[in-house]
């Protein structure tokens, strides 16, 4: 509305003039309120730069280079995968359904060699096959996602309450796989082991850049810094991996207690009064000044030892520490003993007469 009020304000003043005057004028004033109109100075600067196009495949080329760190977390393709891939605006492009192959390659449409495909995530194999697309297309927006997990599933057994196998869907870490298998049972110890697959791994040179762990063999974590996440002791875990909790170490308590038990032996040492209080503490009739303890030796043989709890709890004798397989038994005293005798002999007696009733 600007423009056409100032065109005819100059045709009025060109018709006051002569013809030759005002095709002059006309034809200056004409371009020169076309430059100098807003809407001229917005249209010229809205319109794309060709040396910086805003492609969508292109964008996602230009950022893929700086992956954060939450994508490291992501879900690495791996083989025996189902794969769909859409490429946008162009069905003919577009997979349902395409498994990566055993060395991870797949084949895409207008490409004549294999993509390998392994080893990437969902982003980073859509960022290649765009890439691969830039010299067909303009806008070569690609979508890449999984749709089924096949690659070799991880195991976790041993001392865990819901020990089974796992089909990743993300890369975890192996606090993560031990809490989703309902974490370690009373019986764990104080390792973790974790054995790596023998069979060829597609990613093992990348893996081994990223995580700074071993690749190959087992490896042997601590179960209390594992479970802290720390550092080190919190590996991701590879496909084909088989984490296992060995049970601990286990002591057995037995004879004159109120709960006759194994314990096991957890990150700290547990000593023969601490064992008989964890077993509910002795009955009425242990006796306290002489417990035994049998003890494997080297060679199969066995050991005595013989403790006074009452001695130990004045701190008048060592509270001796416990080894693995020590049976702590709690004998019975002599009174007690010839008691529990002549209850098993009246008793029997008693019993086996009639009843009468008092009048």
């Amino acid at each position: 509305m600007v423009l056409a009020r100032r065109l005819q304000r100059m045709r009025n003043c060109a018709r006051r003039s002569s013809i030759i005057g005002w095709q002059s004028l006309s034809m200056a004033a004409i371009v020169a309120a076309v430059l100098a109109s807003p809407l001229f100075v917005s249209k010229a600067f809205a319109q794309p730069n060709p040396t910086n196009p805003t492609v969508p495949g292109v964008e996602r080329i230009n950022s893929a280079a700086a992956l954060t760190t939450a994508e490291d977390t992501r879900y690495k393709i791996g083989a025996g995968d189902v794969l769909g891939i859409i490429v946008r605006k162009s069905p003919e492009l577009s997979m349902e359904a395409v498994r990566v192959d055993q060395r991870g390659m797949i084949r895409i449409p207008m490409v004549d060699h294999e993509v390998f495909a392994a080893c990437r995530t969902e982003n980073e194999l859509a960022t290649e096959i765009a890439t691969l697309y830039l010299d067909y297309k303009k806008m070569p927006s690609v979508e890449v996602f999984v749709r089924e997990f096949q690659s070799r599933p991880v195991a976790i057994i041993g001392a865990v309450i819901q020990p089974g196998q796992f089909r990743l869907q993300r890369r975890v870490r192996l606090v993560e796989l031990i809490s989703v298998a309902g974490g370690p049972s009373e019986k764990a110890g104080r390792a973790v082991n974790v054995i790596h697959n023998s069979a060829p791994n597609l990613c093992q040179a990348g893996e081994a850049a990223n995580d700074g762990g071993p690749i190959a063999g087992m490896g042997v974590y601590s179960l209390t810094e594992t479970l802290k996440g720390t550092e080190g002791s919190n590996p991701f875990v590879q496909p084909g991996d088989i984490i296992s909790l060995p049970e601990a170490d286990q002591v057995f308590i037995v004879g004159h207690v109120f709960q006759p038990r194994s314990i096991p032996l957890k990150d700290k040492d547990i000593s023969v009064s601490r064992a008989i209080a964890m077993a509910g503490g002795p009955q009425r009739d242990a006796n306290t000044s002489k417990i035994r303890i049998v003890r494997q030796v080297e060679g199969g043989g066995k050991q005595e030892l013989f403790v006074d709890l009452k001695a130990i709890r004045s701190q008048r004798a060592p509270d001796i520490a416990l080894l693995p397989n020590d049976i702590v038994e709690v004998g019975s005293s002599a009174a007690a003993t010839m008691l529990n005798i002549l209850q098993g002999a009246v008793a029997p007696a008693i019993t086996s007469g009639a009843v009468r009733a008092i009048p």
